[in-house]
């Protein structure tokens, strides 16, 4: 067997199994919403945004994705006040060229793990919807990687998980060094007054909803996200939401818009 045919199996991702790099190549297995997530990344790239390039199938029925060389963010040291803002960057662009494809009028054939909440009025966009450090390559290139829960969402809720995840993920982290952090990637994003307004909402609502996902999955079995709440996972997110709850008008104030001078 040459190099281009060994299957290595990648590791670090929670709720995908089975996925390997074939060479320059990563296979995972086929969902029903794959063609609709590959058609989504590949709009995009004709766009110009820089996601991994899907391949189509191979002959075990996987999808194939290009490989992106690089370290995954989450277990680089901690991104810089201009790291944080090109991610921010990053996300506003994914957003911007999501909404230059159209209204989103197939809702029901794509599968949004963490829907936005009822009284997100923000119009629906095709979104990653796991835009964490978990899922950042940082390399040569910088590129989000794991698209399979690709969904419609809104500006808000996607940006909240993602401002979330990066910077007010760790309750260990000083408060203040953790709003500065904040304020770094939301500047990066640059949002208009409308979505500076319900960020703060959007922030503290995200890290519960996922906390209550674990915990009902665990109530009813439903795989793989049990198991996470048994091993970790269900505590974790408990004690985000809690800390992110209990210090909300310090990040109300991190999100708005810098004085002018």
């Amino acid at each position: 067997m040459s190099d281009d045919e060994l299957e290595v199996r990648l590791t670090g991702g929670n709720a995908a199994l089975g996925v390997v790099r074939v060479g320059e190549t990563v296979r995972k297995p086929w969902s029903a919403t794959t063609p609709h997530v590959h058609g989504l990344m590949t709009a995009l790239r004709e766009l110009g945004l820089d996601v991994p390039c899907p391949l189509g199938r191979d002959e075990e029925g996987r999808q194939i994705l290009e490989y992106v060389p690089g370290d995954l963010a989450m277990t680089a040291p901690p991104l810089d006040d201009a790291g944080l803002r090109r991610v921010g960057a990053m996300v506003r662009a994914l957003h911007d060229e999501a909404e230059r494809l159209g209204p989103v009028t197939d809702a029901d054939e794509w599968s949004t793990l963490l829907p936005p909440p009822d009284d997100d009025s923000g119009a629906r966009l095709l979104c990653h919807n796991d835009l964490a450090p978990w899922n950042l390559v940082l390399g040569e290139r910088w590129v989000f990687i794991d698209w399979d829960g690709a969904g419609p969402s809104t500006r808000s809720w996607d940006l909240a998980y993602a401002a979330q995840t990066f910077t007010l993920n760790d309750p260990g982290v000083e408060r203040s060094v953790a709003a500065v952090r904040l304020a770094a990637l939301v500047a990066g994003y640059d949002p208009d007054p409308r979505l500076r307004a319900v960020l703060t909402d959007a922030i503290v609502g995200r890290p519960a909803a996922m906390r209550d996902h674990l915990a009902a999955a665990d109530a009813s079995g439903w795989e793989p996200w049990a198991t996470m709440h048994r091993t970790g996972h269900g505590e974790h997110w408990s004690r985000v939401a809690e800390h992110v709850r209990e210090h909300r008008e310090t990040w109300r104030t991190a999100v708005r818009p810098p004085a002018r001078r």
